[in-house]
């Protein structure tokens, strides 16, 4: 049997099993505050289904749930998806890969790793030392340039080459946000960078970019360093999610505070 999970709901709330995992599913959160969106709680609130129509489904079990049990809640979950589009599932590898392997058999369907990422928190900033440059929160007058970092992101991130005026509208609607910012050194961007949602504890960062010409120059570190200033201001911890397959970026954020919170690994179905 499964309720419906609403925002804000008990199960999320501080004090539930879930927040020991919480920075490994944070967008569980966000995915909750969408009303046309699918989420599901078990009556004790130890697992947890969300998913935005359209995309991949989040998938929460808590620790203490023995294996067995597991396979049988899975199955039950997967019986009450029977009429739901599923593009593919997203949680801890372990729960992930549990669930594909009986998804793809009841379903005859055919799976893929999309990526894998750590997930990670920064309770205690190590600000940099040095670096050139300053903080400019961006405005419409940076869409064209935003749009360009945005193309360069899906170049450097999932190997997708598209033009930069396909990115207007994102980056237009970023800028609204409120949350999207520049390095700016001698007057001009070096670097983006974006708070992207907040919950009740903490704040993602997402969308990190710097040029390849602007690299290791430690404008990404010092851009993501006043950002985690921001959210500690509003006493939320910072946190984001980082490809496994980027050492680099991984180095980045460890180096200014970051620590890992566990792996959350993306499978896509076809």
């Amino acid at each position: 049997m499964f309720l419906k999970l609403i925002h804000n709901d008990t199960a999320i709330t501080e004090g539930s099993p879930f927040t020991s995992d919480e920075v490994q599913y944070n967008l569980i959160h966000r995915i909750s505050e969408d009303p046309n969106s699918l989420c599901l709680k078990t009556p004790d609130e130890k697992m947890i289904f969300a998913q935005t129509p359209g995309h991949k489904g989040w998938l929460w079990i808590s620790n203490d749930i023995p294996s067995k049990e597991r396979t049988s809640l899975i199955n039950e979950l997967i019986n009450q998806l029977a009429e739901v589009p599923l593009q593919g599932v997203t949680g801890d590898p372990k729960t992930a890969r549990m669930f594909t392997e009986i998804f793809s058999k009841i379903n005859n369907v055919q799976y893929e790793k999309d990526m894998t990422m750590e997930a990670y928190h920064c309770p205690k900033l190590i600000k940099p030392e040095g670096v050139k440059g300053e903080i400019l929160k961006a405005t419409e007058q940076h869409v064209d340039v935003v749009a360009d970092y945005l193309a360069g992101f899906m170049r450097d991130a999932f190997g997708t080459t598209v033009e930069p005026s396909s990115q207007q509208t994102r980056a237009a609607a970023m800028i609204a946000g409120g949350g999207l910012y520049l390095w700016i050194v001698n007057g001009q961007p070096v670097a983006k960078a974006n708070i992207s949602h907040r919950s009740p504890r903490h704040a993602r960062i997402n969308a990190v970019f710097t040029p390849i010409q602007h690299r290791k120059n430690g404008y990404a570190s010092a851009l993501v360093a006043e950002l985690c200033e921001i959210i500690e201001s509003e006493k939320r911890i910072p946190m984001l999610y980082a490809d496994v397959k980027n050492p680099d970026s991984n180095k980045v954020y460890q180096n200014i505070g970051f620590q890992k919170c566990g792996l959350i690994e993306e499978i896509k179905f076809f």
